[in-house]
């Protein structure tokens, strides 16, 4: 199987730091399950076989760089700037947390993009591009 080059694509999350490690999880789950629906043919899905033959199924091709942002501000700019640029992205706010689903999509109807608290947002694209618009972040240490 001809791949290419690893480097030249990756998946981005930048993750709020305020918020609890639990939340952060949550959020990231939900965004990449969401990403992933974008365009699974350019995120290169393998299935890893080990020695006894049990798959280790759907695992990216690319790298996964997990940032920090100071606050739901920086993420807003972030999301702003990777729609601009009509790049391949999903977020996740904080009405996304509260009850039903139901409850969560009414939340979020009802809540202007300005008073949206951002928890993260994850993107996935060519690396140069997406090294212009996330290097003001800094690597997720928990």
């Amino acid at each position: 199987m001809e791949l290419p080059d690893e480097n030249e694509w990756r998946f981005v999350a930048v993750l709020n730091k305020t918020a609890s490690i639990g939340t952060l999880m949550n959020a990231l789950g939900h965004m990449s399950a969401g990403l992933a629906a974008h365009c699974p043919e350019d995120m290169r899905f393998l299935n890893y076989a080990d020695a006894d033959g049990q798959a280790h199924p759907h695992i990216s091709h690319f790298p996964f760089i997990v940032l920090s942002a100071k606050n739901s501000q920086a993420l807003r700019r972030l999301r702003n700037e990777a729609r601009e640029r009509d790049m391949v992205c999903t977020d996740f706010v904080e009405t996304m947390r509260i009850g039903t689903t139901a409850e969560q999509l009414e939340a979020t109807a009802n809540t202007a993009e300005a008073d949206h608290q951002y928890l993260g947002v994850c993107l996935f694209g060519k690396t140069h591009e997406l090294r212009e618009i996330t290097k003001r972040f800094s690597l997720f240490s928990g």
